[in-house]
């Protein structure tokens, strides 16, 4: 009860009081007394409520404080690294040049030299071109063929999230699907970032193949126009008498 409901009440027990008949002493001294009373109920009323609306709000907090700390059931959170895996692994079929190739450098190097010639061997080092050019052009497309496959599972992920985002109840759950959805953002960089490299391996697996057979051919035709017959030793060779 609210000092207003004090005062109302105060207010009424006078206006009893001064409308009643005049009654002897006595008799008013005991209406004093019981009115004082009534005011002190009033009063102590007045005090359990307002313990009672305080223990409410109290409740209505701690209830908050739980919703807000329940954390999900489940999570869901993507296999990015063994999607990873499998991509570095599929880049690298045949005589590919693949980024993923512990030895690349070195592979690199023994099939595309760079300048220079090597008689009798051309047709055999265009061989090694052409291959390794069409294997790396096959593999990036098996690449993009298993991202493909790979977005089925990430569609199912995806749908997920959006379930667990329009129910989650309370913060906890809500900064647990921001977490998920961020952490699902980073897997999907991570293999763009793949897709970018097994594209960038094709397109200059294609153009060493076009250099070095360029390089080939120019370092064959300075070979020709610098070629210096031997010396000839004075002898001659003629047809036998008859």
């Amino acid at each position: 009860m609210t000092m207003l409901c004090r005062k109302q009440v105060a207010v009424a027990v006078s206006v009893v009081l001064l409308s009643s008949a005049p009654a002897p002493a006595g008799v008013l001294a005991n209406v004093a007394t019981e009115t004082t009373q009534v005011l002190n109920y009033a009063q102590l009323l007045a005090q359990y409520i307002r313990q009672g609306e305080q223990l409410t709000q109290a409740i209505l907090q701690l209830r908050e404080m739980v919703r807000n700390g329940k954390a999900l059931p489940s999570q869901v959170f993507g296999s990015v690294m063994g999607d990873l895996n499998q991509l570095a692994a599929i880049v690298q079929g045949g005589r590919a040049l693949a980024y993923s190739m512990a030895n690349l450098d070195g592979e690199f190097r023994s099939r595309f030299p760079g300048y220079g010639y090597t008689a009798g061997a051309y047709y055999r080092d265009y061989r090694v071109w052409s291959q390794t050019t069409l294997d790396t052009t096959l593999s990036t497309l098996r690449a993009a063929g298993l991202q493909s496959q790979q977005l089925q599972s990430e569609q199912s992920v995806l749908a997920a999230l959006r379930a667990m985002a329009t129910s989650a109840d309370g913060r906890m759950q809500a900064i647990e699907v921001g977490n998920q959805i961020s952490e699902q953002t980073v897997e999907q960089l991570m293999k763009l970032r793949q897709l970018m490299l097994a594209d960038l391996q094709s397109k200059q697996a294609f153009q060493a193949a076009q250099i070095q057979n360029e390089a080939r051919g120019r370092a064959a035709t300075e070979q020709f126009f610098n070629y210096v017959a031997p010396a000839r030793d004075g002898q001659t060779f003629s047809g036998g008498s008859r």
